[in-house]
């Protein structure tokens, strides 16, 4: 389509005019659109969210194929909702950069020259995205590396002027972020949002086909908490802003400039409890600001809308959790790892002259890879994806295969939650000798505190029976290491007391459901508390139970440290990584218990402590069985690690993702 500002020339009056009608028909003008009134359009914006660097349906960790994530399965996806929607936009939501060894490779181990593209960004330009916001892994690696790879240039303390900053090959599509901004110059380090004049087919009143153009903005938003997550990066050099308060700032300029739609990519889940400018997941008061007209989100790695969903939040007043709507206006978000797409289809209709949304007609859908999970069939692979990035793809297998060293049992995080530590004793290991070496050498202060460690089972089967760590006994490779640890944090050191590892503890508890033993039907063990917060001590010295029949906050029983109980007064110095030490509140930290905020990453430490026990129930008789789902056929596991009160219940929990139910003794 032809726009008037093209034509403004005296001397081009007459093409001016020869294109009047035309203009007409398409609905724009360098002035005011002119638009046919009750004309009617279809236009559906397309998510994707938590990429997190799953280009191919690949995992390589355990170096095998994985149809359940990857890029190349969602650009399928993509495809399919074009043909059903031909006018739409696609709108990447976040997380994008960050997640697999491919990522790490490409950023630490192999860093990318100023003129070269990200693999993730190439595969994503050979689809074709519209426009793309940030979540907070982008800032995992620092903002040089997130300056360069993005193609853009920040003003911030600790880079070069931008004057003098070299222009980078970034993503084909432009990134957009409203609330992050720099302290420098008070400058958002992205355009706050960027209009998108969308050219669609449309239908006059008479039912006529013309072309006009729709004219949507999109606005970025990225978690507060970056500021504690990736501290080491951004303290002193960024602000962030609340994300109620920046579009409240921002969706009146996007209007003013002619917006019909706005968009908002909130890289963020829903919380419903009262607003904080702080709050991590603030899309339902996000949706409560006037002229959103949908909100994409992300960063929770769930699927909404979700008729199915038991939550609180998910039936909470004014969540729709079946059309998927807060307070009247559309949210989707749509998984993670690629594994499926978010839509919300729009029908417009001119009224007054301008394009405004039919909301009795809105519609809000999660598309899914997986398309029969008892089979395990997913839609096929767009195979331009993994043609784009073979060369990288190839280099970070290469990579990973690397040995670093040799065990002499099996790691596992399949039983984790019931006390097999394999997969995390060897971490905590690692992370104890380091910090301990670093106190002594440099900490006289505190050099006579004991040094412990604690860690949790990152891969705890979130998504299905394959999401768990699984090293065999033998040789260890870096692709076991990134297996054992999976995010590219760095190592931390806080002093805390006595009662501060119980409050750690109980807060780690909340992992387990209370078990009534009373009760003759099955109980659930396992809570929705993460089991990437399931922090535990494997040391030796360190022995405690966990009374899971107690109420959250007393569950920790006979707590003792070399066999004796632990003074609540007594100063320990424990290992942890960034995340816990810099927005641990609810395990009872704060930024004065941090002694030691390393530069090494732990994943880099367990590596080079390669180179170079088990957590108990307290004993309780129940009537009936408590159970937890992991792997299918896994016994053999818990047996090898000496689980003898551990049986399979069923090798299929119904699910479609690969998970048995068990069953755990208590009185055992």
């Amino acid at each position: 389509m032809v726009t008037f500002s093209q034509f403004r020339s005296p001397s081009r009056s007459v093409v001016v005019t020869a294109l009047a009608a035309s203009l007409a028909a398409c609905g724009g003008t360098d002035g005011a659109l002119i638009l046919p009134e009750s004309a009617t359009a279809q236009l559906a914006v397309l998510e994707t969210s938590d990429l997190h660097a799953n280009v191919v349906s690949y995992d390589y960790f355990k170096l095998a194929e994985d149809k359940s994530v990857g890029l190349e399965r969602t650009a399928t996806l993509i495809k399919q909702a074009r043909a059903d929607f031909p006018n739409n936009l696609l709108i990447d939501n976040g997380d994008t950069i960050q997640g697999t060894a491919l990522a790490d490779y490409q950023a630490m181990v192999s860093p990318l020259a100023c003129n070269q593209k990200l693999a993730t960004y190439k595969a994503m330009d050979v689809i074709g995205f519209d426009v793309g916001t940030l979540g907070n892994h982008e800032f995992n690696y620092g903002l040089p590396f997130l300056s360069q790879v993005t193609g853009t240039k920040f003003n911030v303390d600790g880079m070069a002027a931008v004057a003098s900053q070299p222009t980078c090959t970034g993503p084909a599509f432009p990134l957009v972020l409203a609330n992050v901004s720099s302290k420098k110059d008070g400058a958002t380090l992205y355009k706050p949002y960027t209009i998108i004049s969308k050219k669609v087919s449309a239908k006059d009143k008479d039912g006529k086909t013309i072309e006009s153009t729709v004219k949507v903005a999109v606005i970025g938003f990225a978690p507060p908490p970056i500021l504690l997550w990736d501290k080491r990066w951004l303290d002193g050099k960024v602000d962030v802003q609340g994300v109620v308060e920046s579009a409240t700032q921002y969706v009146p300029m996007a209007r003013a400039d002619g917006a019909d739609i706005v968009i908002a990519a909130s890289h963020g889940g829903w919380d419903t409890s009262a607003y904080s400018p702080t709050m991590e997941n603030a899309n339902y008061h996000l949706a409560k600001v006037a002229g959103i007209d949908g909100i994409l989100m992300g960063h929770s790695h769930l699927e909404f809308p979700n008729a199915a969903c038991t939550t609180p939040a998910c039936n909470a007043t004014g969540v729709d959790k079946v059309k998927g709507t807060f307070h009247g206006v559309p949210a989707v978000m749509p998984s993670y790892w690629g594994k499926a797409i978010g839509v919300i289809n729009y029908n417009l209709v001119v009224k007054n002259g301008k394009w405004t949304i039919d909301t009795s007609k809105t519609d809000v859908s999660v598309r899914k890879a997986l398309l029969d999970a008892t089979a395990k069939t997913y839609v096929a692979v767009d195979p331009t994806i993994a043609a784009a990035i073979k060369t990288e793809h190839e280099a970070a297998i290469a990579y990973v295969k690397t040995p670093i060293g040799q065990s002499d049992f099996a790691l596992s995080s399949y039983f984790a939650d019931v006390g097999d530590v394999t997969a995390i004793q060897v971490v905590n290991a690692a992370q104890a000798d380091y910090v301990a070496k670093y106190v002594a050498a440099n900490m006289p202060q505190v050099k006579d505190l004991p040094v412990l460690s604690v860690s949790a089972p990152f891969k705890s089967g979130f998504a299905g029976g394959t999401d768990f760590t699984d090293v065999k006994q033998g040789p260890i490779a870096i692709n076991n290491a990134a297996d054992l640890y999976l995010y590219p944090n760095t190592v931390y050191a806080v002093k805390v007391t006595g009662a501060g590892i119980k409050t750690w503890l109980e807060k780690g508890a909340e992992r387990f459901n209370q078990i009534d033993p009373a009760l003759t039907t099955a109980q659930g063990l396992i809570s929705t508390f993460p089991g990437y917060n399931f922090d535990m001590f494997t040391s030796s010295d360190m022995q405690y139970e966990i009374d899971v029949t107690q109420p959250k906050g007393s569950r920790i029983k006979n707590l003792n440290y070399k066999g004796a109980p632990i003074s609540t007064t007594a100063e320990f110095i424990i290992a942890t990584n960034n995340y816990r030490a810099t927005s641990g509140t609810q395990f009872g930290l704060t930024a004065a218990n941090t002694i030691y905020a390393s530069p090494d990453a732990n994943r880099d430490v367990l590596i080079d402590y390669i180179k170079a026990r088990k957590n108990r129930f307290t004993k309780v008789a129940t009537a009936g069985p408590v159970t937890f789902t992991s792997g299918s056929g896994k016994l053999a596991v818990a047996q090898t690690a000496g689980f003898a009160n551990i049986s399979v219940v069923s090798n299929d929990d119904g699910s479609g993702k690969s998970q048995g139910v068990y069953a755990i003794d208590l009185s055992k």
